[in-house]
């Protein structure tokens, strides 16, 4: 019964999820409705306070779910640009950056986390999806220090340098009149900032 219960629950949340995706990129966080969210989700008001406690709630679960996705697109597209050599953990970490800021012209990415998210839910850096991306920053640092493919430096301070780079240069690119103009001078920054971390053989 209990695990009928749950199930139900988390059919509910994951609808509510989808549904406020969709208005908050159409229309934005403040010009979404919650009686239409709710209406499209087939579910009523209470559910949404009772899931999420607020349309504010709401929002943090959806930028948590597209800032998930946008951490794990970027590290399959860095993966994929890796090899085997011991140059190649470099090269992936490159791809991720630069993966992770071209996102920002995604228009449902550009909208949801870059503009809405930090407006209503504050600095992005203090966000639990973040933390999970610094994480794994963090692995990867410590991987290419230790391998001596960057230079001995503080692996906390490098991971968050890192992080924060290309964090910034996304939410940059996102607030920015000609998007498009602005990312490839944002993506080369963030090659050369990085390049400083890089032992050079």
């Amino acid at each position: 019964m209990a695990g009928k219960r749950l199930e139900k629950m988390e059919e509910n949340r994951a609808k509510l999820i989808a549904a406020a995706r969709k208005a908050f990129a159409e229309k934005g966080f403040a010009n979404a409705s919650m009686d239409e969210l709710t209406a499209d989700a087939g579910l009523t008001r209470g559910a949404l306070y009772h899931n999420f406690g607020d349309k504010r709630g709401l929002l943090a679960a959806v930028v948590d779910q597209l800032d998930g996705e946008m951490a794990a697109r970027a590290r399959e597209i860095g993966a994929k640009s890796a090899g085997h050599g011991e140059g190649d953990s470099w090269q992936a970490l490159l791809a991720e950056g630069a993966a992770y800021i071209e996102m920002a012209l995604d228009p449902e990415i550009q909208r949801i986390v870059l503009l809405d998210g930090p407006a209503v839910l504050g600095d992005p850096s203090q966000w639990p999806s973040q933390n999970s991306c610094l994480a794994e920053t963090r692995k990867g640092v410590r991987a290419m220090v230790e391998s001596g493919v960057m230079k001995p430096v503080d692996i906390e301070a490098a991971s968050r340098l890192l992080n924060g780079a290309a964090l910034n240069a996304a939410l940059w690119v996102a607030a920015s009149d000609k998007p498009a103009e602005v990312l490839p001078k944002a993506v080369e920054a963030f090659s050369l900032m990085a390049d400083g971390f890089r032992a050079k053989s």
